[in-house]
Order: C-alpha cells, then structure tokens, then sequence
C-alpha cells in the first residue's frame, strides 16, 4: 500500500510540476506570439463535424492597430468598465452576481475582460467549478505578465462574435464586409452587444433587447469619448 501511495504521489507530482511549468510558459511565450488558434475554436470544430453540420471557421488574428478603437472603446463599456483599474477581478460585481444569482434563474456574468480572455485563449466556455478555478489561475498569471493593452488585444482576437466566427477582424468581415479598423461606432456597439450570446444574437439583425444594449453602449462610448490604450482612463 505504501508503495503505491509513493507512485501516485510521484505521479502527481510531476503532473502538476508538467502543468505549471507547460502553463506558466505559455503565458509568456504568448505575450508576444499570435493566438492562430484556441481550445474554444478546436472544440467547435469538433462538436460541428460529429453534429454534421459544419461551419466554416472563421478567425484571422490581427494586432491591435488594426483593430477600430471604436471596438475597443464598445466592448470597454459593454463588457468591464473597471478593466483598466482592477487586477483582473471585479470583487463587487462578483458579489453583485452572487446575489442577483441566489433569487433569479437567470444567471448574471461578472467576468472580467482579463478572465474571458484567459477563458476564450487557454479554456473552453463549458460551465464547471473546475474550468472557473483554471480560469482564475490563467487570469492571475495573464495580469501578471502581460500588460492591458495586451490582453485587451489577445481579447478581441479570440472572443466569440457568433457561430464559427472568432475574433474582430473575422467579425467585421462577416457581417460588415470590412476590415475591423474600419468599424464606426455603431457597428463597434453593435458588435459588443452581443458579446453575451453571440450564438444566438446578431448585430444587424437585432432583436428589441439587443437594439437597447446597442442604445445603452453608444451612450457609454458618448461620455467616455475615445479609449487610448497607452494612456488609459484612471
């Protein structure tokens, strides 16, 4: 009994010596090199094969000053207005949601920009305490080595924008038949506002509710004004 105790100690061990280390340099390697792919888009072309009824994947990553600042300034305001000031976390919005979440059905998000970075670029988007503690860990680790403006430009190549598209670029082709450094505003709001459920809302064919998240981030991207990533809002 001792002796297996001693394999499987071993074992997991240098399992989880394998995993930071595997982890930890990717993180840093990825500071500077290009995300062409992610878990998140390997899985989906999965699941659509065995569904047979494959989409074509889209996603073409570009830097971020070929990414509209009007998109950066949308998805600031939809997505984490503090994104500039916490470390990766918005505890009161995590608290918020705890809340909201204990007498409603319907489940309120509180992640951060930096989270759904680490999520989009390193996990998948299946639901499970497991994925949320890795997430937390490739959050913590994204704050650490890589600047804002970094994972603000890792975030708009990855991020979902609707089914088999990935990405700003690929999502500006799509539905606006141009490149993502030309979006104008509106197209940048609506973009952003269907960040929630890409899959099932569209930005030009918006429904009432999406239509007001447009309204409602327009209005943000009005006081805010612009988004210079090198000089951020304090």
């Amino acid at each position: 009994m001792k002796n297996v105790l001693k394999i499987v100690w071993k074992v997991t061990k240098w399992a989880l010596v394998l995993f930071f280390g595997i982890s930890i340099l990717s993180v840093i390697v990825f500071r500077w090199v290009p995300f062409y792919t992610t878990p998140m888009v390997i899985i989906r072309s999965i699941k659509e094969k065995f569904d047979k009824k494959p989409v074509p994947i889209r996603k073409e990553w570009v830097s971020i000053d070929k990414i509209s600042p009007n998109l950066q300034l949308a998805v600031f305001c939809s997505e984490d207005q503090q994104f500039f000031t916490h470390h990766g976390f918005n505890f009161d919005a995590i608290k918020d949601a705890w809340k909201h979440d204990e007498h409603s059905k319907k489940i309120r998000g509180a992640s951060t920009i930096s989270q759904q970075a680490a999520r989009c670029a390193f996990l998948t988007t299946h639901r499970s305490w497991v994925r949320k503690g890795f997430e937390v860990y490739f959050t913590g680790l994204m704050e650490l080595c890589w600047s804002k403006k970094r994972i603000m430009e890792v975030y708009l190549n990855v991020i979902e924008f609707g089914k088999g598209i990935f990405g700003a670029e690929a999502a500006a082709e799509f539905y606006y038949h141009k490149h993502a450094k030309d979006l104008t505003r509106q197209e940048a709001a609506a973009l952003a506002s269907i960040l929630p459920d890409p899959l099932k809302w569209s930005p030009v064919n918006p429904g009432p509710y999406v239509a007001e998240r447009q309204a409602w981030i327009l209005g943000q991207m009005d006081h805010y004004g612009t988004l210079d990533l090198n000089n951020p809002p304090k």
